[in-house]
């Protein structure tokens, strides 16, 4: 069975739009917008360095509250082609399954939303306030000149949001069975250790660089950065890659690589999780002068505690799927670590069972029922 959601889906799904690539997916979807009366613009940006790109920012109404709905139109390199059962930028179903890169990160949840906007304009229905759509081309890549550019330009333009349903895939089971409340920090780091190169024979005469390097990241793997909260799990850290490139198997290395991942509760922030790295790493190494260190932070931990945004959108998934959501916190990171600190911010969306996956998919059922339940959520939100 077809809907609405699932033709604006493969309409989506069949712009090719690969980070940083528009490929037709935002003037697709503004030609839409434009037809309900929503006023549209496109808000492209650049940064030295990286590629520029586009995205569109669309608004009804001029006061009273504004719910806004957050996501992204590029999408996750395919992968290989030939392990596909279609094209990945066809949108073929098969047996009530709708398959496409991008389907369910984030396509179809775009999709779900715009058709619940389609269902009430087309009823009469109209928000006693504002509805707004931010959505990127930027997500999937390095996420600077994206939800982050668009925030801060709208803002300095006068723009504010009450509170924003991020469409990001959050499901696990069954539509409605999960909504993301916050998420987890993400820091990277990235070490040089230094010594001195020598003959493995004479290692009294050099300073084993990956011995130091062992020293400080076994220093890293024991550190117990906290124990949790009633809403994280406890902060992780990962070791992801080691490095050394040593040519033969006789010198002592001078030089030792590594990098680690690290996805922290709200307890901390990158900077405060920086110093704690710094003593640690100092301590291993014996010194401050053996190392170099690089943070990246890729956006400290939010939470939307409890309060009337989760009400709505649990008692939409109540309402519409007969089941009470799990409130998590848990999996990747999303833009809206960078809408949290604007206005309160959920993620709620398609099931993530297929995403970034070889035949990315998501069943029709799904996407129909989603946009019952975003239909109900707008509903809901402007009855107060």
């Amino acid at each position: 069975m077809s809907s609405k959601a699932v033709e604006i889906a493969q309409a989506l799904i069949r712009c090719p739009s690969v980070t940083p690539l528009e490929a037709g997916a935002l003037d697709y979807l503004q030609s839409v917008l434009d037809g309900l009366g929503f006023t549209c613009q496109r808000l492209p940006f650049t940064q030295e360095g990286t590629d520029p790109v586009d995205n569109l920012y669309a608004r009804y109404g001029t006061s009273g509250k504004n719910l806004c709905f957050a996501g992204h139109t590029d999408v996750v390199p395919v992968g290989q082609v030939d392990r596909w059962k279609f094209d990945p930028f066809g949108a073929v179903i098969e047996d009530g399954v709708l398959y496409g890169r991008g389907v369910s990160d984030m396509k179809g949840g775009i999709a779900c939303w715009v058709a619940a906007l389609v269902d009430l304009f087309e009823s009469g229905w109209r928000p006693s306030g504002s509805l707004s759509l931010l959505i990127t081309g930027d997500e999937e890549g390095p996420s600077i000149n994206g939800t982050v550019k668009m925030l801060s330009h709208l803002s300095d333009k006068g723009e504010t949001w009450d509170a924003c349903i991020t469409g990001e895939p959050t499901c696990d089971q069954t539509i409605g069975d999960v909504i993301k409340i916050g998420r987890r920090g993400c820091l990277d780091g990235h070490i040089v250790a230094y010594g001195k190169q020598g003959h493995t024979g004479y290692p009294h005469m050099a300073d084993n660089a990956a011995h130091r390097l062992l020293a400080m990241l076994q220093g890293l793997v024991a550190w117990q950065i906290d124990a949790g909260t009633d809403y994280f799990d406890p902060s992780n850290l990962a070791v992801s890659t080691m490095d050394i490139g040593n040519p033969a198997v006789n010198i002592i290395p001078g030089q030792a690589k590594a990098s680690f991942n690290l996805r922290y509760t709200n307890l901390h922030t990158g900077e405060s999780l920086e110093k704690n790295i710094r003593e640690v790493l100092t301590k291993g190494a014996g010194g401050a002068d053996h190392y170099t260190l690089e943070i990246h932070n890729q956006g400290n931990a939010f939470l939307t505690e409890p309060g009337t945004l989760t009400r709505v959108v649990a008692k939409a998934c109540e309402e519409v799927c007969a089941l009470t959501p799990k409130f998590s916190t848990s999996g990747g990171t999303s833009d809206s670590r960078f809408i949290s600190n604007y206005c309160q911010v959920v993620d709620f969306g398609l099931r993530n069972h297929t995403i970034h996956q070889v035949n990315e998919s998501a069943p029709v059922a799904d996407i129909n029922r989603l946009t019952q339940v975003y239909k109900r959520i707008i509903e809901t939100y402007f009855a107060g």
